[in-house]
């Protein structure tokens, strides 16, 4: 299925998308580094934790409303949050208030994510869903090649214009989405009058309905796991590389040669990332389609953990891109294989709360992944990476054992 043929919707949301995480990647991966800096290492470990227990509350509430009042609607809330906040966080005069922003754009987010995707549920067949999930997180990794480099120099010397531009972006396509984009799901009037709390309260009772189930169940847990692993690549790895790994030259010619400092060896791995989901999130995707979700998502937290885990026995930048590309292919494998999951596993006239409550994966996984910050000033780097290795093991037996309740469901034990 070419993208050139896909419903306006998803073309608005590929190019909007896009643009935004070409912005977003250079600002995000400095964060750490920035509150560590600006507040002190203990006090930014704990910060970056409360962005994540928001996102659980806007995961229900924005799963919630996608159901019950459409996914544009939602859409629409969460990217003119995201405005609104960049331009705070643009105005700001403290890492406090930075700090508020901050939030409020993580909240924005989780607003807008279970809509987004479940529009993608609402005009994709289940054939294709790997395959259109693969090609927006190719699209969006685009900024993640260039972002970083750029973020390292913009972010710390030229912010506030950065910002700005993050706000302009994020009004734009909050402009799009409203003027250009349709409602793709039947919406039925509705008299019952709801308000966040009784959204909320419900949420949590629908959360722990759907969590009854076991399969679902050790999915949320399996991807906690695994998340709190990829999410090391912006938290403990930025510090890892700022404090342990020297300048280093990259290469020489002749008398010339080309140098990098922890800072940009940094970048250049974030880079990297990037540049490997665009290059390799489709052609991996295509080429593990038939592969079962059992195989995918194991060899994903496989290399995940021990990609990260071997970044702590060397400082030698060569041999740290090797082990870049080790574990953002298990981040590659990963994404695509549970969007496509829980799509599939999800009760129709329940997609978006299920995407919901699907996020707490990652809502629980963020918040315990900043504490390896916290436990850096007091142990060791193989100490931190590995927790990071022990973190995926644990995903990967969650996942066995997911796969193994779905196997004895189909033959009725």
């Amino acid at each position: 299925m070419s993208w050139i043929t896909w419903n306006r919707n998803l073309k608005i949301r590929l190019f909007g998308e896009t643009l935004f995480n070409m912005l977003f990647w250079m600002y995000f991966p400095f964060l750490t580094i920035y509150f560590s800096e600006s507040i002190g290492v203990v006090e930014a470990g704990f910060m970056m934790t409360a962005p994540a227990i928001i996102s659980i509350f806007g995961g229900m509430i924005g799963g919630y409303f996608a159901d019950e009042y459409g996914r544009r609607n939602i859409m629409i809330l969460g990217s003119f949050m995201q405005a609104m906040f960049f331009a705070l966080f643009a105005l700001s005069v403290s890492p406090w208030i930075d700090y508020i922003a901050f939030v409020g754009i993580s909240l924005g987010k989780a607003f807008y994510r279970p809509a987004s995707s479940a529009m993608v549920a609402d005009l994709v067949s289940e054939k294709e869903r790997r395959n259109v999930f693969a090609t927006f997180a190719s699209a969006n990794n685009i900024g993640a090649i260039f972002g970083p480099f750029l973020g390292a120099v913009l972010f710390f010397q030229y912010r506030t214009e950065l910002l700005w531009s993050c706000t302009f972006i994020a009004s734009l396509y909050f402009g799009i989405i409203l003027l250009l984009m349709r409602e793709t799901m039947l919406i039925q009037n509705s008299k019952k009058k709801t308000t966040a709390l009784s959204v909320i309260k419900d949420q949590w009772k629908s959360y722990f309905h759907i969590l009854k189930d076991k399969v679902y169940l050790y999915y949320i847990v399996g991807g906690m796991f695994i998340t709190i692993s990829i999410m090391q690549l912006d938290l403990y790895l930025a510090l890892y590389v700022k404090n342990y790994v020297p300048a280093q030259q990259l290469f020489s010619i002749g008398d010339w040669s080309f140098s990098l400092n922890s800072e940009q060896i940094f970048g250049w791995m974030i880079g990297l990332n990037g540049l490997l989901f665009v290059l390799l999130v489709i052609p991996i995707t295509k080429r593990i389609n038939g592969w079962s979700d059992r195989n995918a998502l194991v060899l994903a937290a496989s290399l995940s953990g021990i990609g990260m885990f071997s970044v702590g026995l060397s400082t030698n930048i060569w041999l740290l891109f090797i082990l870049t590309v080790i574990f953002t292919i298990g981040e590659i494998i990963h994404g695509p294989v549970v969007q496509n999951f829980v799509v599939s596993y999800a009760p129709k006239s329940a997609i978006g709360q299920y995407i919901g409550a699907s996020d707490l994966q990652y809502s629980f996984g963020r918040f315990i992944a900043p504490f390896t910050v916290i436990l850096s000033s007091v142990f060791p780097p193989m100490f931190i990476f590995g927790f990071i290795l022990l973190c995926a093991c644990i995903s990967t037996l969650f996942y066995i054992r997911m796969f193994n309740f779905i196997d004895k469901e189909e033959i009725g034990i």
